[in-house]
């Protein structure tokens, strides 16, 4: 095992010589979050593999669940003598992150998977099949840092596979997509050609829709546990539980995810042109520079609508998908400022106390 068959990318190396200067991590050598499970890792690294946790000043100086690992980082790290167990230290710089909102109530981030090259967003060619969910998952992955990739399965149980392509025509502008069966063997072996030595890529979708299938396919083995999906309503069972990183064959890696049946965006609205960018391209030609795309005249969008050439319900999600980001940016700007307040207040309260 070595670096770059892990991902080890150029750009790490002016970091590790960052880090190799400081004196305190002479013993430090970089690896690869694999598993985590709350605030328990899993790192790989040259040397081998080990459990993990981050030292006490890591975990003191971090403020937010972003600050912690996620699988897929880079991070530094002090392997204890005598024992199969690291101390996590430091945290390389990510070149890309896929992030969702937590689920529930709380307005937070959490980083589904980091320094990824590619998204696999996988969907199945069965009743589970959702345009609306697609267009979700692509609005996050533009604004990833990643190269989004379609990826469709079940190939060998559609009857209608160009019906259900062209249903996406529109929402995946710019995307390459993949029809494969992992039961046939059709299209495995161009998706095992993208992961090559030292790329990285991501498995997202709901369950049921083949992600841990794909990767027991692409590894020749049956390295992920599979699971039924229902009959009735074709909706599958959480077969993976955990974020998990495979190193494959090939010698690229692959993040296999829990699967997502509602995708909750976060703070992506800068990418929604880039997820509908047939109605960004209409916008261009509306009369007024500021059209809402509501009750203007002459609005190239609602225009494309009328005469057909632009689904009314691709319309209705782009705007539901800029209420749910504003309202995001709403709350996270009013979080910012009270633990700005906060902040203040307990530096405040910290000098009082030494002018005494």
């Amino acid at each position: 095992m070595n670096l770059q068959t892990l991902g080890f990318k150029e750009g790490y190396a002016a970091n590790l010589v960052k880090f190799n200067e400081q004196p305190k991590y002479s013993k430090c050598i970089p690896a690869r979050v694999t598993l985590e499970h709350k605030h328990s890792y899993r790192v790989i690294s040259e040397d081998g593999e080990w459990l993990a946790t981050v030292a006490g000043k890591y975990a003191y100086d971090s403020q937010t669940r972003e600050d912690y690992p996620a699988v897929g980082d880079w991070v530094l790290v002090e392997k204890m003598p005598g024992e199969e167990r690291a101390i996590i230290h430091e945290l390389f710089p990510r070149f890309s992150k896929f992030s969702r909102k937590v689920a529930g109530e709380q307005i937070a981030e959490q980083i589904v998977a980091s320094n990824v090259d590619l998204l696999f967003l996988v969907m199945s060619l069965n009743a589970d099949f959702n345009v609306r969910r697609m267009e979700r998952y692509l609005v996050a992955a533009w604004d990833s840092g990643a190269t989004p990739v379609v990826i469709l399965t079940k190939a060998d149980l559609c009857s209608d596979v160009l019906g259900y392509v062209g249903q996406l025509e529109n929402s995946v502008l710019g995307v390459d997509v993949h029809i494969v069966s992992a039961y046939t063997g059709e299209g495995i072996e161009d998706v095992k050609a993208l992961l090559s030595e030292g790329v990285t890529g991501a498995l997202l979708g709901s369950s049921g829709a083949g992600k841990s299938t794909l990767i027991n396919a692409i590894c020749e083995s049956e390295r992920m546990k599979v699971s039924d999906i229902r009959e009735d309503d074709a909706k599958g069972r959480h077969t993976t539980t955990h974020r998990e990183l495979v190193v494959l064959p090939s010698g690229g890696c692959l993040i296999d995810t829990p699967g997502m049946r509602e995708l909750q965006l976060w703070d992506q609205s800068e990418s929604v042109s880039s997820g509908f960018q047939d109605i960004a391209l209409l916008a261009e030609q509306c009369y007024y520079r500021d059209c809402t795309h509501v009750k203007e005249p002459r609005c190239a969008v609602n225009q494309a609508v009328e005469d057909g050439s632009l689904e009314e319900a691709r319309l209705k999600s782009y705007f539901k998908l800029q209420k749910e980001l504003a309202y995001i940016e709403r709350k996270t700007n009013i979080q910012e400022k009270l633990a700005e307040q906060k902040k203040w207040k307990q530096l405040s309260k910290g000098g009082k106390r030494k002018n005494r």
